[in-house]
């Protein structure tokens, strides 16, 4: 019933209706409202001019084709056109059409009969369609009074729960408290004090509690519906060409008595069955537009999805374009890079070359210069042939071509970019996307694929003359160990780097596209191959804030006393690992440490004091294997500058072994190491260390595994 408030209200007040009258147009007014809006009207223009002139109100009505409202809609109009009509200012009420502004109301609480008299001559035009209506000597009685939309109204008001508010506040009604019998007004407590005193004509008022006032106004009878034109007499037939309920005596004495007319009951069935057939066709009508609506929602989310999907789709395909195109520029320099590598080594080869013989050249003329010089005529006979041959044989060898360049210096390689670029201009939607079949399987692309140490790179591209949107790809990689299949990457892109592999693994990688049809198959089976040995440098990333970093992070120092404590950038979970640190400085006797541990080991003690670390730490006479602070197996042999401890993982065998100058120490260090490991060293300001990786294992390991 929300929807049906705003049919309930006065188009000027912006209120529910109270005391509604029907204008001859059809629309309803609040009787007061109607009294703030009248205009008087010239003289000349009084009704009984009018009916001296032959013309009826009705007549009047249609004649009425100036709105005092239409001049350009400037919010200030003249009355029927005429110039001498005094001109009123126009306002928009709280419906939002444009009415006079009323004059001052009057005091609710007055009754009817104080209420001013209505000018004579007065023009009521009507807020909503803008005519203008001359009232005639019975003013607002004229105007029959809606007693259906009262009821309405009443119902209305009775099914909202809201609690009743005050009739006469301006801005927030307050709760009302009271209401008066007599005035039919609901008042707070403040308007009461100020409008409705306890004094004078009002203290007769009877003032009741909000509640018992509105049961009371609803079961007060209602008035019965009266002639305008014979106000004692009562509505009995209707009359079908004015189309309006008539008295007895309107036909008999009236202007309707040469009308046709009907029972009024039989009309009033018959305007219903009438009204409830044509509310059945504009219930369908609202069913269907509530429907198209819902369609249309369903359409505005579809399109913003559609229109995500597709943009995606473009700037992937554009992409892709790109993408081919940086490949091909990658390879088209390549062959620039070439080309000038070449030139510039012919050129650099002939510059050796030519100054070679030139030092060679310049040598023998000073020699021969100083021969020359030479007094002992036999002394200079004994070489002088031998000195001519040489010098024709040298000049000989500088004979045509030897002073002529090897290579031009322009590159002879010519673009042509013609065909792509008039292909790139006539790149344009062809057709709407249909429903896209699979895709075809992707190719995997060799020459870009590779491993590096422990991670795997992986490219693909789809079919040349492949046609069939694809939305992703699944990359798959197995154990290692020829077992089952996994999901290692799905995207969009065509290129994947998979890290954390075991070393020294053989890998089965395979990729499949796919879209909202379905998966394609899969493409061809790529095998690949991890380092045998790992190649790593200290981690940055996760050390402690006080460990010091150089020579590409292969190099470690502390700048603090206290003990630090770095780990490598690759870990370990599989395979045979050996690891050297060399000592760089050594100065007073420190303690550092040489182990593996677990990525959240403590970064601020000593290596080993925690259950995270495996460790083994020295000084320059011993050393001591640690772990979760539990010292075992003091080993004679420390350290000093220029010393190199070896760091053995095996998860093969789990264990962790020593060497300290490729002695090993003591047995083997710890057993059942099982997990991921990260090579670790804790050190402080006195030691520095440098990082020594992928070496083959020790011949001492080597002897003794072939001895198990």
């Amino acid at each position: 019933m929300d929807e049906m408030e705003e049919e309930l209200k006065c188009p000027v007040c912006g209120s529910f209706y109270r005391e509604p009258l029907i204008l001859p147009c059809s629309h309803n007014l609040c009787q007061a409202c109607a009294r703030n809006i009248l205009v008087q009207t010239p003289e000349a223009e009084s009704p009984q001019s009018r009916r001296a002139s032959g013309v009826s109100d009705y007549d009047y009505l249609d004649l009425d084709k100036m709105s005092l409202y239409s001049e350009a809609d400037s919010g200030y109009g003249s009355y029927g056109g005429f110039a001498s009509a005094p001109t009123t200012p126009c306002q928009k009420s709280p419906n939002g059409v444009r009415v006079f502004p009323p004059a001052a109301p009057p005091p609710p609480h007055l009754p009817p009969a104080a209420l001013a008299p209505v000018p004579r001559n007065a023009c009521l035009t009507c807020p909503q369609c803008h005519r203008s209506l001359i009232l005639d000597e019975r003013g607002l009685r004229g105007f029959p009074k809606n007693r259906v939309l009262e009821g309405v109204i009443d119902r209305y008001q009775q099914s909202k729960a809201a609690a009743l508010r005050c009739q006469l506040c301006e801005k927030a009604p307050k709760e009302a408290t009271v209401m008066c019998e007599q005035c039919d007004v609901f008042y707070c407590e403040p308007c009461r004090l100020r409008c409705h005193p306890p004094r004078g004509p009002l203290a007769k008022h009877r003032l009741v509690p909000p509640a018992q006032g509105r049961v009371s106004r609803r079961l007060s009878p209602r008035k019965i519906s009266t002639c305008t034109d014979h106000e004692l007499e009562n509505h009995s037939m209707y009359c079908v060409q004015c189309k309006m309920p008539v008295c007895y005596q309107c036909l008999e004495e009236g202007k309707h008595s040469s009308h046709e007319v009907k029972a009024l009951g039989a009309m009033w069935k018959l305007h219903k069955s009438q009204l409830s057939q044509a509310l059945n066709g504009l219930s369908d009508r609202a069913k269907e537009a509530k429907e198209f609506l819902v369609q249309l929602r369903n359409m505005v989310q579809q399109i913003q999805e559609n229109s995500v999907e597709f943009e995606a789709c473009l700037v992937a395909q554009c992409d892709a374009l790109i993408d081919a195109l940086n490949r091909r520029k990658a390879q088209l320099l390549s062959r620039v890079n070439k080309e000038h590598e070449h030139k510039l080594k012919v050129v650099r080869d002939q510059i050796s070359h030519c100054t070679v013989k030139l030092r060679q050249t310049t040598g023998l003329m000073e020699y021969c210069l100083e021969v020359i010089k030479e007094n002992d005529p036999s002394g200079f006979l004994q070489i002088s042939d031998a000195l001519i041959r040489r010098v024709h044989l040298t000049e000989d060898q500088w004979g045509k071509g030897t002073l002529t360049p090897r290579m031009t210096t322009d590159f002879d390689l010519n673009l042509d970019s013609a065909p792509l670029l008039q292909s790139i201009h006539q790149l344009d939607f062809v057709q709407m996307k249909a429903s896209s079949p699979v895709p075809a399987p992707p190719i995997l692309q060799l020459e870009e694929c590779c491993t590096h140490n422990n991670s795997a790179t992986l490219s693909w591209k789809q079919p040349p003359l492949s046609t069939v949107q694809v939305e992703g790809y699944i990359l798959e990689l197995d154990d290692g160990n020829g077992g089952q299949f996994r999901e290692v990457y799905v995207g969009k892109e065509t290129m994947c780097t998979v890290d954390g592999l075991h070393f020294n693994s053989t890998y089965s990688a395979r990729v499949k596209a796919f879209n909202k049809t379905g998966v394609s198959q899969y493409s061809k089976t790529l095998v690949l191959q991890t380092s045998e040995v790992a190649w790593f440098s200290f981690d940055p990333g996760s050390a402690h804030s006080d460990i010091l970093f150089s020579n590409d992070n292969l190099t470690v120092t502390c700048n603090s006393y206290d003990d630090r404590v770095v780990l490598g950038k690759t870990g370990f979970s599989k395979g045979l690992h050996y690891w050297e640190l060399s000592i760089d400085r050594y100065d007073n006797h420190p303690d550092p440490a040489f182990g593996v541990a677990r990525v959240d080991v403590l970064k601020d003690v000593m290596l080993g004091k925690d259950d995270k670390a495996w460790a083994m730490y020295v000084d320059n006479n011993r050393s001591w294997f640690m772990h979760n602070n539990s010292h075992t197996n003091r080993t004679e042999g420390g350290i000093t500058k220029g010393a190199t401890v070896g760091v053995l993982l095996d998860l093969t065998r789990r264990t962790l072994t020593f060497s300290i100058n490729e002695d090993q120490q003591g047995p083997v260090a710890f057993e059942n190491m099982e997990g991921l490991f990260f090579p670790a060293v804790s050190l402080n300001r006195n030691v520095q260390v440098t990082l020594h990786t992928g070496l083959p294992v020790p011949e001492f390991y080597n002897s003794r595994a072939s001895m198990q």
